[in-house]
This record gives C-alpha cells, structure tokens and sequence, in this order.
C-alpha cells in the first residue's frame, strides 16, 4: 500500500488534557485511573467486591475531566442544543478542530473539500439515558444522538464533503476507523481525512457487564501481561489523526509524525464464543498488514498490543504474535499497552494506542510498558520472541517500524504498521522562489471573541516561552493555522521574547488589545497613494533596503531599469545617503523606484490596490502598477523628465498658500510667469513660478494676513517655466505611449477618475505644467469608499493632506504607512501588513519570510472556553440556582428536566423590550427554542450567527410565536426566512402583521 502520513494529532484521555501531556504521562509510566466521578453515577449504590448480580466489583476507572464542558458559542450551537447533544459529540468538535490546527491548518480553510471524517466509537449511553424518555424526546435529542451524528457533526460545522461515517466494531473500532480512512485516500475519495475516536462512560452498565462476564479488574486498572493481570479496567477519552497520503504531506511541507505503511481489518468468524478473542485470526490479520505494508515480522522493532490485560486475552495475543516472532534471533519484539495507563478506551483504544505508537516514532523513544515489571510467567514471552518494555526503548537511527493491534470484543481484528517519518517529511524542504522577506515576521491569532481571543494570547505565550525556536518560523505557522475568526490579532516580533511579553501585555491591557485586534466587517478595499517630489531625504528606505530581502529585489530591479538613463545607481545613491537626492535629475527617479519598489512589495504581499492616486512625479509609479506602463518604459520617462528639469536654469520657486484656489486667481494672472502648482485642499494651494514674482504675492498676501510658506526645491515645477522642456520631453513620450489603466486611477492632472482615458505622450506632457490637482481628486477616491489609505512614499505626507477631506468617506477610513519616518525598516513594513489583516486582508504571508523561516511549527492548539456545562439530568434540588451539574440515572425517582447552567452567552443590551409587546414576545420565543435566558438576546442578536439557529428550530419559532402574538395572521417559514436575519428584523416584521393584544 502507498504510505499514509500522520499530519496532525490531537487528544484526550485520563491524566491527559492534551497530546502534549499524553506523552509526557507515557514516558513517565502515569496513572490516569481514579475513583467514579460523582459526576457520572454513584459508584458505591451499584458496587459489590463479589461482583453480584447488576452489580459491578469495581469503583475506579479511567475518566476525563470536566466531559461536560463545552464551547457551544465557538460553534455557534445553542444552549438547548448542546444540552441535547451527546458529549462525545462535543469532544470530538473541539478534539478535530485542534488536529487540524496541529496540522497547520486552519479548519475554515478546509470548507467545501472532499475532507473525510472516520469515527469509531462503541458507546451510545447518552442515547440511552434520553431517546427511552420519550415524553422529553425534541428534534434537539434526536440529532443529538445516534452514532453517525458523531462524524457528521464535525462535517456538518467544518463543512466537510467528504466520506462521513462512524464505526462500531467495539473495542477496534477506531482503528478500524483508520483502515477506512486510509483506503478512502488511497482510493481517491478525499484528499485529507480526520480519523478518530472517542469514548465517555455515563452509566454503569458496561462495567456491571465486563463484571458480569469475569472481564472486570477489582481495581480498575488494566495489567497487560502482567503477573498482576486480574482484568480490564474501564477508561474513555477522544483522539484524532489528520491523514493525508505521504507524497501530498511532502508537496504541501507539512512535517509528518509518523507514516502509516500498511493496514488490515479481519474477523474471527465463529470461534469459541463471540466475546472471546481467535488466536488464529490475530494471526492472519497481523500478517496480512505485514504483507501489505512490504515489511517482514523481524523489521517491526516494538508492538503496542491491544493488551486488555485479562488472562484469557493475554495469552492469545502472546501467541498469536509468537507466532510471527519467535523465529527473532537475540532482539524480542519489544511490547506494551497503553491500557496499563488510561484503562481500556474501548471504542476510542485503537485511536489512543495510534497516536502513542506515532508519538513514539516522532520522538523515537518508546515509553515503559505500565505493569511490566512483573510479567506473567504462563505466556512463556522470551520463547515466544517478546519482551515487555519495563523501560524506554531508545531507537536506533535510521527507518524504525511500529506495529499496533487493536480487537473487538465481536471479533473484529485490525492492525496497523507504522514507520517513523522519512528525514524530508519530519522537516520539510522549502522550495527555493524569489527574494523574499520584510525583516520582521508577524505572528497571528483570530477567536470569535475578545474573551476568547485574550485566553489564546495566554496560552500561546505560555507556550512559546517553553520553546526554543525562532520567531519567524512561528510567527510564519501561526498564519497558516490560526486564521478564520472574525476577531483577528497581529503583532510584528523580532524575537521570541519580544512576542512572549507582547501577548502576554495584549491579554492584560484592554486599551492595547484593541489595538492590536480588529473585528473586521469585511474585506478592506486599499487606496494605494503615491507621494512626490518633496518628499525625498538622503539615504530613503535604506534601512528598509538592508532588512527586507522583499524591498531589496524589487529596488534593485527599478534601479537596473533606471540605470541606463540616469548614468548611475539610484540605489547606491540612496544607500550612501547621499545629499545629491535633492538634485531634481536624482529626485525624480529615486522617488519613481522607491514608489515602485514599495508597491510591488505589497503587491507582492497579496495587497490588492482597488484605487490609485500618485502626487505629480508619483503618478509615474502608479502607472506602472496600473499597466499603463512597462517597468522599463516609465523608468525611462521618469528619468528623462527629471534630466530635462535639471538642466533648466534656476530661479523659479514654489508658495504654499493657506488659502482657496479662487482667491488667488487674481493674484496669478497678474504674473504671467506664475501658475497655480497643486491645489492640495480647499485651503491649501501651492504657487510656483519666477522666484521674484512669486515674492510680490507673497508680500501681499502677508498684507492680508495670509499664511504663506516657501518650499525647498529647485525649479519652479508644474508652472510656465517648465514650458522650454515640454516639445523635447513630448518627442520622447511619443515613442513610449502608454495605456489605458487597469486600475482605477485618480489623476491629479485631471482631479478625477480616469474614465477609460490613455495616460498617453499628450497626458504626460500636459502633467508636466499643470497644476497637480490633489484635492480634487482625493475627494473623487474617498467618495469610492476606501477602508485604507497605504502611503506609497519615503515618508508620510498625502495621508495627513487627505485628512482634511476625510468627511466625504466618514470615520472608517484608517491610514497606513509602511515607511512611517526615516528610520523605518522591516518592522514597521510588518506593522503595515499587521493593520491591514486586522481589518480583513488575508496576506499571502510567505513573502513575509525569507524561505529559511518558512519552516511549519506546532502552535499550542486553540484552548475552549470551560465556563459552559452541559449534563444530563439533575435532581430538583441541584436545579434551583445551582452552580454544578450532574447526571442522574434514568431510573432515579427525581429525575428531572434536561437542566443547563450557563453564563451569558451573548452580549444584552441596554434597551428593555417591556415597552414593546411583540419584540418582548419574540425575545422570549426567541430564548425558548434556542434555551437562552431572555437577557443573553436582543435584537441585534443575529439568528444563525450568534444564536446557531437552524431549520428545525425555525419551524418551532414560528409555532411558538403563533401561540404567543393574538391577532398574528397565518404565516408559513417561507415567510418568515427572508426576515430572520436578526431578532430586531424578526420582531419590526412581526409589527405589522399583529394585532395590539399579546398573549
């Protein structure tokens, strides 16, 4: 069989919260067996030492914590319907969510794929304690229940379209689970599949059984092929794989835990009893996965045995791998069970010793077998070719293999032999692409909520501390993996410690939450403004140059296309620092690739410029990125525009007014070598022109106590003065041209969008002497509706010019630059990117990295929230204003209504309905069907996003709103489904169609 790589794990079990903690209690030989929880049933009213009958001889097991607990608001599930739902349900939402995490990626991303989900499990309790209650029965118990719902829920929430099934095989049904996982892909019917298992014991019942029928160990505990052995112990727990076959793990870099080389499932057929276990048929099934996976019984190092730890078991599997190894000369196949610490999962056994058999192979050490000190003496394992594992197996370097049994009680046999990880799949090589890299990475996390988003800030800075890798390789696996929330935190880090102390400060500071976390309401639509001449210092972006490999290659291409018209190197120019860069012949071209540079880095980036605007010389690199112009082509414009002006002779000048255009008309046709050079504001105008000229307006301007402010430079720009150059300068844009743009440019030449108008030879030749009409046409751009203006420029300037004029698009718009002042580099470009994924811009993050840090890392998977608690029944006493939950077994004489304790789930707001009848009647309907308490809805409450209402639910609103509103005409849920999209919507529409008189 071609192999199967384990991507992602994540897990559950006794003494172990997560995977992470499943190792370290493996290598430490834990015990995660304790007493029943009172949680569960009242251990002592159905124990007897003697095993009577309908008693069990036990009191322990291996039990989870907190089974009841929840995140129904991640998944948008709604009070009555968690409450409803079997737990394992719940465990197996939250346990394949954080294994697609661990697997790098983000579960949203996974909606609409042919993703698989195989489920095994054994235990239907929940079913049991409900669904023989029919008086309580609702739609909600029903599709809470069953064992299919377990696979289609996560389906059904991950919008999965692949394979969706559960298995019951008993105690081998999760790697049965596996083995059809595995054949799915190989078949071509998914591309990625999730395999699991999961098991939570509610009722006495099957311990009663395994006591019953001689199967039980008094302690609780099972002793695989211990001297010790007395029997099984109950345990329960859920756990995950994310399967993908090897060469497709390989292509996409995901690092690979383990590959599985080689499956088989078979049955015992009649035997000697259909709970007892076929040495014969463990036999072929072991061989038939040895032959599948092309390996001999002597390359399997270790064996994790189902190892139940009952005498009869015990010895049949000892054979029936003695059978296949005992032939190994001076190196036994080294065995343990996992059973000796967690108990016996059942449904979810094979999955719990898959990920240990995985784990082993990724850390290459196999932990002690629990209960092996004392083997026992009657299954003969030396002779056998066995020997327990009484301490940690190292193993040797190179290909190690693994094998893993796992029977079912009704005979159904599966095994599998795993293989550790091949070196480029443990660590995947990067494909080597262009330059790329800001200098600084970014590290994201998104959540559905502040609270939630403030638990995960913590838990990844707990857990960042503990490693030792750098930044960048972490701050490039959190893009991939934690993504998809509406509430999405971004922070530039230059070091481990730097991020640790920057969550760490987020998560305790609200103000600085706020501002490093957005809500976004949609995606942004950027307004790419490129500054001009003016601008210009010595030494511009050059530390941005030396940090961003990103910036360097695409500076460095602007300068080879400007080098052979300019006669020198823009970049050594800037790079030096040189003072030159005021010189116009210099300035031009410099600000042209600097422009350039800085929007094909964000281009580059996945920033799409949906509007252009550039200020004068700037609109040259505007047009390149709007394919007016070739790179080539604008370089060789730019450059001679900026030779042409040089060589003009000096005199003129440039005078910022604070004043309207129309009060210096007057003023300017007066000087017929004065013009109007920018119109910036309504308040801000630049004249240019003859340097003596422009100082008579100036003196009577200051006269009328006009503000006035003479600018640097060195010719009198966009004025008459630039007349001597425009018929050479026309020459040779005759032969460039240029096109219509393919982006929304707003010209400052015209003040207005470019309506399917060439930025041809006559449109460049006129921008030389016309005034640069700013303002104008950054009204135009912000009536459009930009949520971002990014500054394309050395500095920021037309940001805070277009401030001015900001009413005309309102308060959303935020400004961006990602060359803030004159010390910018790397990071401050990452602070850019940072704001712009906040607000909804999905970078394309790998041109964050340079490739060496593109190197996929294990995030801490994402920590739910506890604070919901879903049981089953409660006593009436528990249910007044009580602050734990319990279960109650079927049979009790108080048993009581489905009960669920909750803090608030949803934000209330300030206004009271009292006033208004029909939206206090829907509020109430509204918290009936969904089992809120009416304070936790209001009308803003959204139906499907926040409240997880659906079609069943739907169909019972409308009833109950029937029955509560006198005087509502007759509606169906037709009519209702265009108005349902918040609860305020619901109840305006309800308004007009009852009477004044509310039940």
């Amino acid at each position: 069989m071609r192999p199967v790589a384990i991507v992602g794990i994540d897990c559950r079990f006794p003494g172990a919260p997560d995977s992470a903690a499943y190792w370290d209690m493996l290598m430490r030989s834990g015990d995660g067996v304790d007493k029943v929880p009172g949680q569960r049933w009242d251990a002592r009213e159905f124990h007897s030492p003697a095993g009577a009958e309908g008693h069990s001889n036990t009191t322990e097991g291996g039990f989870i914590s907190d089974p009841d607990a929840f995140d129904n608001e991640f998944f948008t599930v709604s009070p009555r319907e968690a409450a409803a739902m079997d737990p394992q349900q719940r465990l197996l939402l939250q346990c394949a969510w954080r294994a697609f995490e661990d697997a790098g990626i983000a579960p949203q991303r996974l909606a609409g794929t042919s993703t698989g989900v195989f489920v095994g499990i054994m235990g239907n309790e929940w079913a049991q304690l409900h669904m023989t209650d029919y008086a309580r029965v609702t739609a909600q118990v029903g599709s809470g229940n069953g064992y299919c719902m377990t696979a289609n829920r996560v389906s059904y929430h991950l919008d999965l379209k692949g394979p969706s099934l559960a298995v019951d095989t008993a105690c081998s049904s999760s790697l049965v689970a596996v083995h059809l996982a595995c054949n799915a892909l190989l078949a071509g019917e998914c591309d990625t599949a999730i395999a699991a298992g999961v098991n939570v014991a509610l009722t006495p019942a099957l311990g009663i059984f395994y006591t019953q029928a001689g199967l039980s160990a008094p302690d609780g505990r099972c002793k695989p092929f211990s001297a010790d052995a007395d029997g099984i112990g109950r345990g329960e727990g859920v756990g995950a794989v994310v399967l993908r076959r090897l060469e497709d793990a390989v292509a996409d870099g995901q690092p690979v835990y383990a590959v599985i080389r080689g499956t088989a499932v078979n049955q015992d057929g009649r035997s000697n009893g259909i709970t007892a276990p076929n040495r014969w048929s463990q036999q072929d099934v072991l061989a038939a996965a040895y032959r599948r996976a092309g390996v001999e019984p002597s390359d399997v190092t270790f064996m994790e045995a189902h190892g139940t730890g009952t005498v009869l078991g015990d010895m049949i599997e000892a054979k029936a791998l003695g059978h296949l190894h005992a032939g190994r000369s001076g190196r036994p196949l080294a065995v343990g069970s996992v059973k000796g610490n967690i108990g016996h999962t059942e449904g979810a056994a094979g999955i719990a010793g898959l990920i240990k058999v995985a784990l082993s192979l990724h850390h290459r050490v196999v932990p002690a077998s629990r209960f092996a000190a004392r083997e026992n003496p009657a299954l003969k394992l030396a002779r056998q070719g066995l020997r327990l594992l009484k301490a940690p197996l190292r193993l040797r370097s190179g290909p190690a293999i693994g094998g893993l049994s796992s029977f079912g009680m009704g005979g159904t046999n599966a095994h599998a032999v795993l293989e550790s990880a091949p070196p480029h799949a443990v660590r995947p090589e990067r494909s080597a692409g262009g330059a790329t890299g800001l200098g600084t990475g970014v590290f994201t996390l998104t959540a559905p909520s502040l609270d939630a988003l403030r638990r995960n800030l913590l838990v990844q800075a707990d857990a960042v501390q503990r490693r030792r890798v750098p930044v960048g390789p972490l701050s490039w696996s959190s893009n991939r993996a934690k993504t998809g929330h509406r509430y999405r935190f971004a922070l530039p880090a230059q070091d481990t410690d730097e991020l640790v102390a920057g969550l760490r400060s987020a998560a305790a500071d609200d103000d600085l939450l706020a501002r490093l976390a957005a809500h976004p309401a949609g995606k942004p639509q950027v307004a790419l403004l490129f500054t001009g001449q003016g601008s210009q210092y010595p030494g511009m972006t050059a530390r941005l140059y030396q940090e961003s490999p990103l910036y360097r290659r695409y500076l460095n291409e602007a300068d080879a296309a400007l080098a052979p018209h300019t006669g020198g190197s823009v970049r050594e120019l800037l790079l030096t620092g040189d003072p030159a860069v005021h010189r116009t012949g210099w300035t031009q071209p410099a600000l042209f690739a600097v422009g350039y540079a800085l929007a094909a880095s964000l281009s580059e980036l996945g920033v799409p410029p949906a509007l252009l605007l550039g200020h004068s010389v700037g609109e040259y690199a505007a047009a390149v990125l709007a394919e007016v112009l070739p790179l080539e082509q604008a370089a060789r414009l730019i450059a001679a525009r900026g030779a042409l002006m040089q060589r003009l002779p000096e005199g003129g000048g440039m005078l910022a007014v604070r004043a309207p255009v129309t009060d210096l008309v007057e003023l300017v046709d007066a000087e017929p070598l004065v013009g109007i050079g920018a119109v910036n504001g309504p308040k801000a105008t630049v004249l240019s022109g003859d340097s003596t000229a422009l100082g008579r307006i100036e003196d009577k301007l200051g006269r009328w106590g006009v503000r006035t402010r003479r600018l640097e430079v060195s010719h009198a720009f966009h004025s008459p003065l630039m007349e001597p150059i425009l018929d050479r300068f026309a020459a040779l844009a005759d032969e460039i041209g240029g096109g219509v743009p393919k982006v929304p440019v707003y010209s400052t030449v015209r003040g207005r969008l470019l309506e399917a108008e060439p930025m041809d030879a006559k449109y460049w030749t006129e921008h030389i002497a016309a005034p640069v009409l700013f303002g104008d046409a950054t009204a135009r751009l912000l009536e459009a509706g930009p949520t971002h203006l990014v500054e394309i420029g050395p500095r920021p300037v037309l940001t805070g010019m277009a401030r001015a004029l900001r009413s005309a698009a309102g308060p959303g718009v935020h400004s961006v630059a990602p060359v803030p002042g004159e010390e910018a580099g790397g990071r401050e470009f990452a602070e850019a990117v940072a704001e712009l994924f906040r607000s909804g811009l999905d970078p394309r993050w790998d041109a964050v990295y340079p490739e060496e840090e593109r190197v996929p890392q294990r995030l801490a998977p994402y920590a739910f929230s506890a604070a919901h608690r879903f049981w089953a029944r409660e006593t009436p006493a528990r249910a007044q204003g009580a602050a734990g939950l319990g279960v109650v077994p079927d049979h009790h004489p108080e048993a009581a209504e489905p009960h669920v304790v909750l803090t608030a789930v949803l934000p209330s707001v300030a206004e009271d309905p009292a006033g208004d009848p029909v939206a206090r009647a829907v509020i109430e309907a509204v918290a009936e069907v969904g089992g809120y308490a009416p304070d936790e809805v209001s009308r803003q409450s959204l139906l499907y996003e926040d409240l997880g209402f659906d079609s069943v639910m739907i169909m019972e609103l409308k009833d109950r709103l029937q029955e509560r509103l006198d005087g509502l005409e007759a509606m169906s849920v037709q009519d209702l489904l265009p108005r349902l999209s918040s609860v305020g919507d619901l109840a305006d529409y309800l308004q007009d169609r009852v009477g004044t008189a509310v039940a």
